[in-house]
């Protein structure tokens, strides 16, 4: 399969089968794009982007591992068409991934399906349509409860230019398309980046970056980590400690007074998401680190941000699970948090978009089981079905509007029966609810966050 000193010259652009591993740890030969070549001890080896799939799972690989019978080189190309303003993706962008995730069709319903129903109030439906759950990509890698991209829920994808994380493609050139990190010692874990993350230049060289896992100060050798180690004092990140159950702590953290630790924190992140711009002006927003405690002190866990002053009632601007701790539950838990805060703030809020895939994913179970939980305590009214308002589930969960409505059409719950818009919960979901919920073991408790919300539009400067 490989070129093994053909004439032919792999160059960067060329597209060909790649051998690779699929979830189920078979063989298969997507089709890939050549990013870079490099020669390491005289032997060629090539970074390449599967086609289609995200660009967590680019790698280099060996010449044995490329079907040179399917080469294609690269075509020119006319400029690719911008759009507002800003450069297109590339042919090959993992933009388009899941960015069909949840086409909207209209879909009239007739008849109530078995099961609990519950009227919604003309005055506080528009016209809902449910949701098409758009193809799954191939993805074989365990995937963050969170990290984000476009979702398109009747709310306008397009990037807003202000704030920390701005899908801006002009920056998307073959320097920040390829990983530049290899590998991350945090405390007692390895962490292999998934995406690129503007480190120092010096540093992409090394095999292991090291990094303080209290301060998150980024060091090149062990002999430095241990240095470091004897003269931090931290023991848990720097801020208040507004919530703390079990070994269970957040901590505020105001990107203005600890702009190091905000700023290096935003470094590690960035190592594993993708479709956002780094800010190194932390100053307008506030960090939420989620920690688990022992002996040795407060171990990160993920966190997110938010702009002090949202003026589209975002709540999250970024946020993520530290690979470690994927798959277990912290997701929903730093989301639950978000949501907790925007109750004390008496505010709805919203994620900022675009969402990745996997943040689409867990923002979508989290929003599916917080309505689901609502709906199934309605209790009849004189023996009437029970009553619910759209308004009303955002109030009491502080999901804004537009959510609870995408939700309701991707659970496919609405239906127009007799002149009224109505939710019918079939024995199916109500069963599948019952299920997760039992899986879902960490939960938020409102009596153990201490937070009093500032207004942050009084003050002259954050």
């Amino acid at each position: 399969m490989a070129d093994n000193g053909s004439s032919v010259e792999i160059v960067e652009g060329c597209r060909l089968p790649v051998l690779r591993k699929n979830q189920e740890h078979e063989d298969e030969w997507p089709l890939a794009e050549i990013l870079s070549v490099k020669e390491v001890s005289g032997r060629k080896l090539y970074y390449v982007h599967y086609i289609d799939f995200n660009k967590r799972l680019d790698e280099w690989v060996t010449s044995d591992r490329l079907d040179m019978k399917k080469l294609q080189f690269p075509k020119k190309e006319a400029k690719t068409p911008t759009k507002n303003g800003l450069p297109g993706s590339r042919p090959s962008s993992p933009e388009r991934e899941v960015r069909k995730s949840l086409d909207l069709n209209l879909q009239s319903a007739t008849a109530p399906s078995r099961g609990k129903t519950l009227p919604t109030p003309n005055g506080t439906a528009r016209r809902l349509i449910p949701a098409q759950p758009g193809r799954k990509r191939k993805a074989n890698c365990g995937g963050t409860d969170e990290d984000s991209q476009d979702s398109s829920d009747g709310i306008p994808s397009a990037p807003r230019m202000t704030g920390s994380l701005v899908s801006d493609r002009s920056h998307d050139d073959i320097v920040t398309r390829m990983k530049n990190i290899e590998c991350i010692e945090l405390g007692r874990h390895r962490l292999k980046p998934w995406y690129f993350s503007p480190y120092p230049q010096e540093l992409t060289t090394l095999p292991i970056l090291y990094l303080c896992e209290f301060c998150l100060k980024y060091l090149k050798s062990l002999k430095c980590l241990q240095r470091h180690l004897t003269k931090c004092n931290l023991r848990h990140p720097p801020g208040n400690e507004i919530y703390r159950k079990g070994t269970i702590s957040f901590f505020e953290i105001d990107g203005r007074k600890n702009k190091t630790y905000s700023q290096n924190l935003c470094l590690l992140a960035k190592c594993f998401l993708d479709h956002k711009t780094l800010y190194y002006d932390t100053d307008p927003f506030l960090f939420y680190v989620m920690t688990e405690y022992d002996s040795k002190g407060f171990h990160i866990v993920g966190y997110f941000s938010k702009e002090k002053e949202s003026t589209e009632d975002y709540n999250v601007a970024c946020i993520l699970t530290l690979p470690p701790y994927q798959r277990r539950g912290y997701g929903k838990l730093l989301i639950e948090f978000s949501y907790e805060l925007s109750k004390v703030e008496g505010k709805t809020g919203t994620p900022e978009k675009p969402l990745s895939d996997l943040g689409l994913l867990s923002y979508r179970s989290y929003w599916s089981q917080t309505i689901l939980e609502i709906l199934m305590d309605l209790k009849p009214d004189n023996g009437e079905r029970p009553q619910i308002t759209i308004n009303e589930i955002s109030e009491i969960t502080s999901v804004k509007k537009e959510d609870v409505i995408s939700t309701l059409q991707y659970l496919n719950l609405i239906n127009y029966y007799k002149g009224q818009y109505i939710l019918t919960l079939s024995e199916d979901i109500v069963e599948g609810h019952e299920r997760a919920m039992q899986k879902r073991h960490l939960r938020i408790d409102p009596k153990c966050l201490h937070f009093t919300p500032k207004d942050w539009s009084k003050r002259g400067k954050w």
